[in-house]
């Protein structure tokens, strides 16, 4: 059985980060997950910002699990697209003063393979793992969107270690896709796990997020295709963003030591 490293995206606590650290010290997780388009501005972040944060990190005894930089558009719509993938670079680099190799971000709706768009988007990609490569991070794609099937022929049409998947099993359910097909789909790429859950949506619609353990995600079976692929990242709890997001976070920590 894996042995569970716990952590905990910051973003959803709504408190100031320097509480969220306490916030999550306290729960007992093993490293947190930072934003770096939230109150963490990566543009703005400066080298005595960075060591102050490194030493609450160690004082606390908090490692970083990830850092996040999601946008709505993703890396696959052309608008602004420079804007987003310089933010990206620009979050890579921080992400390597912090002591994490993964940039959790969206690819966005993905288009039709063998289009334009699709080249396109390659070509971001392999611009993003080159970079990555020189500072030592990789922009890992968090599932949802897409089938696995897609993602699959995306990672395959790309340099070897030029993208990773972040797997968020309740996002795959809420699409009505099977995290457990997924695992054995994108297995070798997965680089960080998302701990979620949801219900399946009924006649045809999109599927529901709830707390973890109160859903259709077979956790246990998860984590069992997960060791197949040696994986030994992290289970990054995210609740949903409000006044009850703290204890969703205490009750997912618990669900998960008692795995």
């Amino acid at each position: 059985m894996l042995a569970l490293r716990i952590g905990l995206d910051l973003s959803t606590l709504a408190v100031p980060p320097k509480e969220a650290l306490h916030v999550a010290a306290r729960l007992g997780v093993d490293a947190v997950e930072i934003d770096a388009r939230g109150a963490l501005r990566v543009e703005e972040f400066s080298r005595t910002a960075l060591r102050q944060l490194r030493k609450i990190l160690n004082d606390l005894n908090l490692r970083v699990a990830a850092l996040s930089y999601r946008s709505r558009r993703g890396l696959a719509t052309p608008d602004e697209l420079d804007r987003r993938v310089n933010g990206t670079k620009a979050a890579m680099q921080l992400a390597y003063g912090l002591g994490t190799n993964v940039i959790v971000g969206t690819l966005g709706p993905l288009p039709p393979p063998d289009s334009v768009a699709w080249q396109m988007l390659t070509s971001v990609l392999d611009d993003l793992g080159r970079h990555g490569q020189h500072v030592g991070a990789t922009f890992v794609a968090e599932t949802g969107t897409d089938s696995p099937a897609t993602l699959s022929r995306l990672l395959g049409a790309l340099p070897e270690g030029t993208l990773g998947i972040d797997l968020n099993p309740g996002s795959l359910v809420v699409a009505g896709y099977s995290p457990r097909e997924a695992v054995q789909a994108l297995g070798s790429w997965i680089l960080h796990v998302h701990a979620s859950d949801a219900i399946h949506g009924l006649a045809q619609g999109r599927g529901v997020r709830v707390p973890l353990g109160q859903g259709a995600v077979d956790l246990p079976a998860i984590l069992g295709a997960l060791e197949e692929f040696d994986y030994r990242g992290y289970f990054t709890i995210r609740p949903h963003e409000g006044s009850d997001a703290m204890h969703q976070a205490s009750a997912a920590v618990q669900y998960l030591r008692r795995l």
